[in-house]
């Protein structure tokens, strides 16, 4: 199975390039990225790019591969909406547009939020423009999927970029436990994300939701 991955650099992305390249089904990882990852390996080949609304001088080295998983993502605080919705959902359909175009088949994982409104219509930007992005890829192709994870813990060296969120998880990983105990819907980590995201690009469970949660999430990645 040949993958490419949007986000690598990010704590989630960085999760799922890992479980990625562990994989032994996956022949070659294709990162898309700003900056080389500076991390060399076998099985991954990066192509540096710096317009994500257009990725048509990239697209025939992105080939055709069978599953993209889309981590790319930004926190919403301090940005308007014109410039968050560029960043969310601009980004995210150019990737999917371009990759579907390729190969019809592909199976594009999005990696979304919990509380995102899929009416679009509600108080908080952020949901909104999240929601509005979840139900273009929807209705772009049957094939996709979109996760909503809530709490996610670092693991193995995954590491947030943005600095309020690297202090939340320095300040509260140990308590981990415990919220997995207590909120087992809620919560899961980054290597189990990149398992459950390699799961859902090789299942045939037609019975399985399209828009799936943390539960669903610690389950295939178990």
């Amino acid at each position: 199975m040949k993958v490419a991955v949007f986000g690598a650099s990010g704590m989630v992305g960085q999760g799922v390039l890992r479980a990625c390249l562990l994989d032994e089904a996956v022949t070659e990882v294709v990162a898309v990225v700003r900056r080389p990852l500076g991390a060399p390996h076998p099985k991954l080949r990066e192509i540096v790019h710096t317009d994500f609304t257009d990725l048509s001088a990239v697209a025939d080295a992105l080939g055709a591969p069978d599953a993209c998983f889309y981590c790319l993502g930004i926190s919403s605080a301090g940005l308007a909406e014109a410039e968050y919705t560029v960043i969310t959902h601009d980004y995210t359909l150019a990737a999917a547009e371009t990759l579907l175009a390729r190969n019809p088949a592909l199976t594009f994982v999005y990696v979304s939020g919990s509380g995102a409104d899929s009416t679009e219509s509600g108080s908080t930007m952020w949901a909104r423009v999240r929601g509005r992005t979840e139900n273009a890829l929807l209705a772009l192709s049957p094939r996709a999927r979109v996760i909503r994870p809530g709490y996610i813990r670092p693991r193995h060296g995954a590491r947030s970029r943005t600095r309020s969120y690297r202090v939340l998880y320095a300040t509260t990983s140990w308590l981990y436990p415990l919220f997995h105990r207590l909120l087992p819907r809620h919560t899961t980590t980054t290597d189990t994300l990149g398992r459950a995201m390699l799961a859902l690009a090789r299942t045939t469970d037609e019975d399985l939701p399209r828009i799936l949660t943390s539960e669903h999430v610690n389950r295939l990645g178990a």
